[in-house]
């Protein structure tokens, strides 16, 4: 693994997973999504990864106008990086859940590792009033729904994305995972420094344990030496004490809506700032420092927001200014 000496906060603004049945905080909006994310930037996040959701209802979306709506106003309100989900919805079709990765040309983008079981139905016995009807349906019905991130879809994403000079923040929820991104590796289809984004405590991933964290790094490295970025979240109550241990192994941290609607036991959040904030308050703790957008940059070799085709309430792309 490589070390270093800023840790890189990730927020994972809004996802796809939580409904707004079970939280006031969740944004659903483009504008509460623009203005959580700006405010999570301003609390310490270097990198924001962001999903859209139906203006209307708030169900998943993947429509490239829907994104633009709240790109705009994060890309004139911050340097952080944008991650752009190729994931979606696993009720998505690949061409669906590429569609605003493939228009923006991000500086990264996060890339599922396997096909799994991704079962978030017990969240539904949780909720006791429903807002929209599609909500209940989604979370029960997850219970018989894969998840597909085929060998042939992962090469797609990567060709595609790749092509638009876009790296990527390898989800791996499973050690499996982690072979399935040294196969790739192997054909000379990623290159190094990999971002490997451990998933721990989703039902059908491997569990929240700790020693779990660990024992990615010891796969990781065997496979990757110092090649790869190590990361890591865990889902619901385990959220802060698996980025705690990934950040005291020398790794880095997500936060943020879309892996837990809490900030403490059986305390929501108020917004994403507020995750956030706390991550950075035990980083500081624990003698680290929350890296800059510019340090995630030179980690992660990305190619700078220059270079994307982000949109932007204030004039011409930053390229075509250059170009003039």
């Amino acid at each position: 693994m490589q070390h270093t000496d800023h840790t890189i906060i990730s927020c994972a603004v809004t996802g796809a997973i939580h409904t707004p049945s079970m939280s006031d905080a969740l944004p659903v909006s483009p504008e509460e999504i623009s203005a959580q994310a700006l405010d999570a930037a301003r609390a310490g996040a270097a990198v924001l990864h962001l999903h859209a959701r139906d203006p209307h209802d708030g169900r998943p979306s993947s429509d490239p106008d829907v994104f633009r709506r709240f790109l705009a106003p994060i890309a004139a309100g911050t340097d952080a990086v944008v991650n752009i989900t190729t994931g979606g919805s696993a009720v998505m079709t690949l061409d669906e859940r590429l569609a605003a990765a493939r228009a923006f040309a991000p500086e990264l983008a996060s890339l599922n590792m396997g096909s799994m079981n991704f079962n978030f139905a017990p969240a539904a016995s949780r909720v006791t009033r429903w807002r929209h009807d599609w909500e209940e349906t989604y979370l029960t019905g997850s219970a018989d729904r894969i998840f597909s991130n085929t060998f042939t879809q992962i090469e797609t994403v990567l060709r595609d994305l790749q092509a638009l000079g876009t790296r990527f923040e390898f989800e791996c929820y499973d050690i499996g995972h982690l072979y399935t991104l040294a196969h790739f590796a192997g054909r000379g289809l990623v290159r190094p420094p990999y971002l490997i984004q451990g998933v721990f405590g989703v039902l059908g991933g491997i569990g929240p344990d700790l020693d779990h964290v660990q024992h990615m790094v010891r796969t990781a490295d065997r496979l990757f030496g110092e090649d790869y970025v190590f990361s890591a979240f865990g889902a619901g109550r385990h959220q802060f004490a698996v980025a705690t241990h990934a950040a005291q192994l020398g790794g880095h941290v997500r936060v943020g809506l879309e892996d837990s609607l809490y900030i403490g036991a059986g305390r929501l959040a108020r917004d994403n700032a507020e995750q956030v904030e706390k991550i950075a308050r035990i980083l500081d703790e624990i003698g680290r420092r929350p890296a800059t957008p510019d340090q995630a940059r030179s980690v992660l070799a990305l190619k700078g927001a220059a270079h994307t085709e982000l949109p932007r309430p204030d004039g011409p792309h930053r390229d075509e200014a250059v170009r003039r």
